[in-house]
């Protein structure tokens, strides 16, 4: 099992790591394929793939056939992709009360299992409705850690492995600007750890105890619409220190817009699991906006896509996947709307509108040669990167590239290129 092979080379003291796709979007999972140097780590998160549809309309046993088929298609073996859930338990439901959120949970959990995930993570972090008001008590959320860990450790699979973990940064980014974050403490890993043991073992599920390969902190990282907080090695040494002494790694969220250097450090200091999302939506938005700046400069008015503006206009038409999201005035959310790190934008290219004008777009620009001077403009970086080749370089290749470039910090970092 690779995960156990990443966890041994980290207690040897190799800094190796992996980096995990959080995202369904078809380019970025088929650049994931073109771009990955061994196995390929695709987590689902509770929200976008349950047993009711989630926003991808997908169930757990959807989202295995549709990434089979992204891989029939790039030709990549299947057989080196490992399925993760990410964030499995009441989340979805946190507003119900807690045996009906926690019931659902376990028919996440159960569906997750059964469709051949083998990465879970297991998140009881959150307050459910009849909760007491404040933090949720460690023990209370490892307890119902443990009763989920039952429910998958009843599902016969001997490659499952978990991940747990109460210090659990917001999915998808932070809603406010913050300056920083607090580094999660020493004290609190260790009682963490302490208090899901006993609860797994009171529920009789020592196996998944032997299963677990990572925790969740909070190292330090974070970004937001418009900001990106570091990672500093410094702030979190204690942190690195302590996990030498155990026999699991730590596994950080949020780590989209890290510089290389940053990816470097955090798996030197045993983040050994690097979960990446939004940037990887962010590169391809950022291409095919690129793609739509040189369809107006080559194509008249009523011949070209407006790719841009219709995808403004079913954003604003069908708010809800932003609406809490983006604050400020009419102008802020505008620019927020298309530019923001979070990139809510991602959750429109499967709006019908949005696929027949992309489609137009990539019809318009493929036949043709792209003028190198258009490529410099609004490309710069594949422009550098094309060797000479600039005459022959296609629309998909330029999404590829945005999202690979994304992807290369990555596998660097985990000592994978």
């Amino acid at each position: 099992m690779y995960l156990d092979d990443l966890v041994a080379a980290q207690k040897r003291g190799e800094p190796r790591g992996i980096v995990s796709i959080c995202s369904a979007h078809p380019w970025v999972l088929k650049a994931a394929m073109q771009e990955d140097m061994g196995p390929l780590l695709i987590e689902a998160t509770c929200n976008q793939v349950n047993q009711f549809g989630g926003y991808t309309g997908m169930t757990p046993a959807d989202f295995v056939r549709y990434v089979r088929e992204i891989a029939r298609e790039s030709h990549y073996p299947f057989e080196n992709i490992i399925l993760g859930g990410d964030h499995l338990g009441p989340s979805v439901w946190k507003n119900e009360p807690a045996e009906a959120a926690l019931s659902k949970a376990e028919a996440l959990i159960r569906d997750y299992v059964e469709a051949g995930f083998v990465k879970i993570h297991l998140d009881c972090s959150m307050r459910l409705a009849d909760d007491p008001e404040g933090a949720i008590d460690v023990d209370v959320s490892a307890s119902r850690t443990a009763r989920l860990a039952r429910v998958a450790e009843s599902v016969s699979n001997e490659n499952l492995r978990y991940v747990i973990g109460t210090e659990v940064p917001i999915p998808g980014g932070a809603i406010g600007h913050e300056e920083g974050v607090c580094v999660t403490k020493v004290e609190d890993v260790r009682q963490t750890i302490e208090v899901t043991r006993e609860a797994v073992y009171r529920e009789g599920v020592q196996s998944a105890w032997e299963r677990i390969i990572a925790i969740v902190v909070q190292p330090g990282v974070e970004f937001g619409d418009e900001f990106v907080l570091p990672y500093w090695p410094e702030a979190a040494k204690e942190l690195s220190k302590f996990i030498e002494s155990q026999p699991i790694v730590y596994e950080a969220h949020s780590t989209d817009y890290q510089t290389c250097e940053a990816l470097e450090n955090l798996v030197c200091d045993h983040f050994a699991i690097l979960k990446v999302g939004p940037a990887l939506t962010f590169a391809f938005r950022e291409a095919v906006f690129a793609l739509g700046m040189m369809e107006n400069e080559l194509f008249p008015s009523h011949e070209r896509s407006n790719i841009i503006s219709v995808l403004e206009n079913v954003m604003v038409e069908h708010p809800e996947h932003w609406i809490k999201y983006y604050h400020g005035t009419e102008a802020e959310q505008v620019l927020k709307r298309k530019y923001s790190f979070s990139d809510r934008i991602r959750y429109y290219w499967t709006e019908q509108r949005v696929q027949r004008a992309l489609n137009t777009m990539l019809a318009k620009l493929t036949p043709i040669s792209l003028p190198m001077p258009l490529l410099k403009q609004f490309v710069p970086d594949i422009w550098a990167n094309s060797e000479g080749k600039w005459k022959t370089i296609t629309p998909e290749q330029i999404l590829l590239a945005k999202i690979k470039n994304v992807l290369e910090d990555y596998n660097q970092a985990c000592r994978r290129k």
